[in-house]
């Protein structure tokens, strides 16, 4: 397990990556992403796109680990268990897992399968699959209401879940602890379906039946 100052290490020298060689428009994303990571998901992180680790001491390591990471979508990533995610529920076109850098509590993505460019293309399966999640919301956390909105991040067009406590959203995000998150996730998890096994029927015989003589089995 990578230590606290591994973490903090490895961290810094990924985000100094993604400042110098990132566009633009996909530094912040991407940046608050690694902040968010504990030492266990970075760990992770590092192994599954083969890094060595602890220290990343030569130069070359550094720079090919901010671009393999984020060479491929982030969200089509996710889509593949690629990049661990606290999953709440899913259909056959979509994903829907809670947001890493929430606006509030409860705050879910809802991923398509596909990577569809614009809302427009969008699965009607996804839209279903965002309000059956903002109805769960509203059950289990009483906000006052649930914003549902489109947004592109890296080309990639998802829906954000956002429930709204007291007035107005939320204009801050914040980092949530995986230990919340974890928390979040089993109160919004899709219930596992109980099988019901058939009663047995009791035989009750009647008060005539209950003495009757039976001849002993002759061999």
């Amino acid at each position: 397990m990578l230590t606290s100052e591994q973490t903090e290490e490895i961290k810094k020298e990924i985000i100094n990556q993604i400042e110098k060689s990132f566009p633009d428009s996909k530094k912040e994303f991407a940046t608050n992403q690694i902040k968010a990571m504990n030492s266990q998901q970075l760990e992770e992180f590092l192994k599954k796109n083969h890094i060595d680790y602890p220290g990343i001491p030569e130069e070359f390591k550094r720079e090919e680990l901010s671009k393999k990471a984020f060479s491929e979508c982030v969200f089509c990533s996710i889509i593949s268990d690629q990049i661990n995610s606290y999953k709440i529920d899913e259909n056959n076109k979509a994903l829907a897992v809670l947001e890493i850098n929430p606006f509030s509590k409860g705050h879910t993505l809802v991923i398509p399968k596909e990577h569809p460019s614009s809302s427009e293309k969008m699965h009607s399966g996804v839209f279903s699959l965002a309000k059956k999640v903002g109805k769960r919301l509203k059950t289990k956390f009483k906000p006052e209401n649930i914003e549902i909105s489109s947004s592109n991040i890296l080309g990639h067009e998802i829906i954000n879940v956002v429930p709204i406590y007291g007035n107005k959203k939320s204009e801050k995000r914040n980092a949530a602890k995986s230990e919340e998150l974890s928390e979040i996730q089993k109160i919004l998890s899709k219930p596992r379906k109980s099988v019901k096994r058939p009663k047995k029927k009791k035989i009750i015989l009647k008060e005539s039946e209950k003495h009757i003589w039976l001849p002993k089995r002759i061999p």
